[in-house]
């Protein structure tokens, strides 16, 4: 009987002594978590209407709870720093997935396969609305301005890497900011390292080529249709091919780029958006090779048009780093042998 009482105590003063460690753990992680707030960030807003971005500072007195992410690509970056249950609704679904995160991304809330309005991002009651700057707009495709959206209470942050004048290196700063604004910035720098390592890879397999080439984009995925985007604000997307030695011969051409222009440029390759799953790229490349108005350009006698997955050209973060060494190994196969 003594021995039962005696081991019934030993549980008990277990017990006790556990629940206070759990109860100490918890009220050391809370402090932690409140000293590292408010966290005042330097990002952007636009006037509706205007076309030039201006800094804003947005200030978080916590970690967002109920976060929207504007575009697919947005919302992998999240999950990769562990902010999965964060996650209130996710616009734009479409394009490749990030292979990483992809079984997890299924579990999230889709809003739609297409860009969302306002009335659903608000539908979604979120206290952080974040992702493409672009998409901050009071049109119907867009998730509201950002100056809109602070003053009903919602925090917002724009990727920088989709603000005019973002390179590809801007998204370890946007990684770095989301680190701080969730109060992840281990995980953050894990994953920052991991992009870096990566991209010196990439430029070091690629740096036996010593010429660089001229590309042109063709914003279509209709073969007998030819549209020519210039790209000219488009900083991130022209710094993503500088990667692999690639320059867009129009990037510093306003307006509409006619075909007589493209005939006449010439450029090496051209490039094409693949914007819908399960597309047949052989055959729109085929389209491309047998479009009599393209015949005599030297991308289409030499084989050099290449499709690439919208998200990697305009997602505006690390995804694009997989597309482009996608792109350089179809380009240069001899380097990734």
């Amino acid at each position: 009987m003594k021995k039962t009482i005696l081991i019934g105590s030993i549980v008990t003063l277990s017990l006790l002594v556990a629940a206070c460690g759990t109860k100490e753990n918890q009220t050391q992680e809370n402090s932690s978590s409140k000293e590292n707030y408010p966290v005042t960030i330097s990002n952007y807003a636009k006037a509706e209407g205007s076309t030039k971005w201006k800094t804003k500072e947005e200030t978080f007195q916590e970690a967002p709870r109920k976060v929207m992410a504007n575009t697919k690509p947005a919302a992998e970056l999240l999950l990769h720093l562990g902010l999965e249950d964060k996650i209130v609704g996710v616009g734009a679904d479409f394009g490749q997935p990030d292979k990483a995160v992809e079984k997890i991304y299924k579990k999230l809330p889709i809003l739609s396969k297409d860009y969302v309005g306002k009335e659903v991002t608000l539908g979604t009651d979120p206290d952080f609305v974040y992702g493409r700057a672009g998409l901050f707009d009071n049109n119907e495709w867009g998730v509201g301005t950002v100056d809109s959206l602070n003053a009903s209470g919602i925090r917002t942050y724009l990727l920088e890497s989709s603000v005019t004048g973002g390179t590809f290196n801007s998204i370890y700063q946007d990684i770095d900011n989301l680190g701080k604004i969730f109060n992840v910035e281990a995980k953050a720098k894990e994953f920052s390292d991991e992009i870096k390592a990566k991209e010196s890879k990439l430029t070091t397999s690629l740096q036996k080529i010593d010429k660089r080439q001229t590309f042109a984009y063709i914003h279509t995925m209709d073969p007998t249709e030819i549209s020519i985007y210039s790209a000219h604000d488009e900083s991130f997307f022209n710094d993503i091919f500088n990667l692999i030695k690639l320059d867009n011969v129009y990037k510093d051409e306003k307006g509409d780029i006619s075909i007589e222009t493209l005939l006449e440029t010439d450029p090496d390759i051209l490039i094409f958006p693949i914007w819908e799953d399960g597309a047949d790229v052989a055959k729109i490349k085929s389209g491309f090779y047998a479009n009599p108005k393209l015949a005599n350009m030297k991308a289409i006698k030499t084989k050099q048009v290449y499709g690439v997955d919208y998200n990697y050209l305009f997602g505006y973060g690390y995804q694009s780093l997989d597309g482009i060494e996608k792109l350089a190994s179809e380009i240069y196969p001899s380097l990734f042998n």
